[in-house]
């Protein structure tokens, strides 16, 4: 493990926990070398998960790319990083337990926005926007008032 501050070689752990919500383990290490603290997860590696694109191209499931895409949409919104780091792992989770080897981009777009709609509303509307790739501003304003319509609802109840 190399130190992100001097790149040495050496570093001890300090803590380490595992993560339920990341499915993952938790260390916090220091370098050797410099003394600077920095955290690591540790996965399990799992069979590898192919995604169909819209273009009928494969490739392997990147959780990176995922977090990438929500890091994105909640750009400069009052979400914590690691509300994030959860709502990542619920979608791969819940994508590894549709047990098939292979899934559409299409169906990881239907999780992420899911999961965004509960989260923040404006990322949502973010995302759907390149999602669905509205055409115009009609297609827009329809989704902003299904959201207004679904806000009202739970006002009155």
């Amino acid at each position: 493990m190399r130190c992100p501050n001097c790149q040495h070689t050496s570093s001890r752990v300090v803590d380490s926990r595992h993560t339920d919500e990341l499915s993952a383990i938790r260390r916090r290490r220091e370098c050797e070398e410099c003394g600077f603290r920095f955290t690591t997860f540790e996965r399990m590696e799992l069979s590898p998960l192919v995604v169909v694109k819209k273009d009928g191209n494969r490739e392997v499931f990147s959780r990176d790319k995922l977090m990438d895409g929500l890091l994105r949409a909640c750009e400069k919104r009052p979400i914590p990083y690691e509300a994030l780091e959860k709502t990542t792992a619920r979608i791969e989770s819940a994508l590894r337990n549709l047990n098939k080897p292979e899934i559409s981009s299409n169906e990881i777009g239907e999780f992420v926005m899911k999961e965004l709609i509960t989260l923040d509303q404006v990322a949502y509307v973010r995302f759907a926007s390149v999602y669905k790739e509205f055409k115009d501003i009609d297609q827009l304003m329809d989704t902003l008032k299904h959201l207004a319509k679904g806000r009202d609802d739970d006002e009155l109840q």
